[in-house]
């Protein structure tokens, strides 16, 4: 097994980001370990051992006590407190109290660009302790067109922009089918942090990020709006439908005082992890474009 002190700072971070990646948030020991009493021990220990080797006595007394039991007696006994955890909130807010400060800071937001400022002071969402990045709107807010997928994965939080990576180019050819381009439409997510894991947001997480994207789409006054997967149709319609009975169907989104028309579609994971779901995609978006252009 190779030791961490053996890896150059390019290995380590390399090693660290693949943790991160892999959704392991602390890496811990199982009891806590106090460096320092062991290092003093170990400095007791080799001084004792000094002074034995330059004694004329040929053998201590039998009162007398080693190197190793001045080194045991020295190191404290162990305590059985949890080791503290780095970069830790000080302290958990309540659920409601989270929300009402994202609501309270989205609506402070004039345009997206202040919501953007707005979003990166906020504490009040745990996932942000773990992400990278804030995730952020990406594209052309006046297009009219605003496609939201329902969280940063490992390439997004990596990157800092929506739809990045395998599933970013994904989403790009399925645009590219229709007449579009990431630069001539409105990209974002529910929750603009990256969960462990890649894992589905709780239900917490999304109540306390639902202001913000909410605050997004009013700002940007999208005149068609497109969702991506299961959690995103989930979370704007309610109920507990899969995409595959949401899809295709176009609703009336009410949102920060204007109803925009929406349409909810299979997510570019959908499409990579079963390629046989790219013919209803197909279908969803060739009833987008023919929407979009009346």
């Amino acid at each position: 097994m190779i030791s961490a002190n053996d890896l150059s700072p390019a290995q380590l971070a390399a090693l660290l980001a693949f943790h991160g990646d892999a959704g392991v948030e602390w890496l811990l020991e199982e009891e806590p370990v106090d460096r320092f009493a062991e290092f003093e021990a170990m400095k007791a220990a080799r001084g004792n051992a000094r002074v034995a080797a330059t004694s004329n006595r040929t053998e201590a007394p039998a009162s007398q006590p080693t190197a190793r039991q001045t080194a045991a007696a020295a190191a404290p006994t162990p305590s059985r407190a949890p080791a503290p955890v780095a970069n830790a909130p000080a302290v958990a807010i309540p659920d409601a109290q989270a929300i009402e400060e994202a609501r309270f800071a989205a609506e402070s937001a004039r345009s997206l660009a202040e919501l953007r400022v707005a979003m990166e002071g906020f504490a009040g969402c745990n996932l942000r302790n773990s992400a990278r990045n804030l995730v952020f709107a990406e594209g052309d807010p006046a297009s009219g067109i605003m496609i939201v997928g329902p969280m940063p994965y490992a390439d997004d939080d990596r990157d800092g922009q929506p739809f990045a990576g395998r599933l970013g180019e994904m989403l790009t050819r399925m645009m590219a089918g229709i007449g579009l381009t990431r630069e001539s439409v409105l990209l974002s997510n529910v929750v603009p942090w990256r969960p462990p894991g890649n894992r589905v947001p709780t239900a917490r997480e999304a109540d306390i990020c639902r202001p913000f994207i909410e605050r997004q789409i009013a700002l940007a006054e999208p005149k068609h709006l497109l969702l991506l997967g299961n959690f995103t149709a989930r979370f704007f319609f309610g109920g507990n439908d899969t995409i595959h009975q949401l899809r295709g169907e176009w609703r009336e989104l009410a949102i920060g005082g204007i109803n925009v028309p929406t349409l909810a579609t299979l997510h570019p994971q959908d499409l990579v992890t079963a390629p046989i779901n790219k013919r209803f995609a197909w279908q969803d978006l060739l009833a987008f474009k023919a929407r979009i252009h009346g």
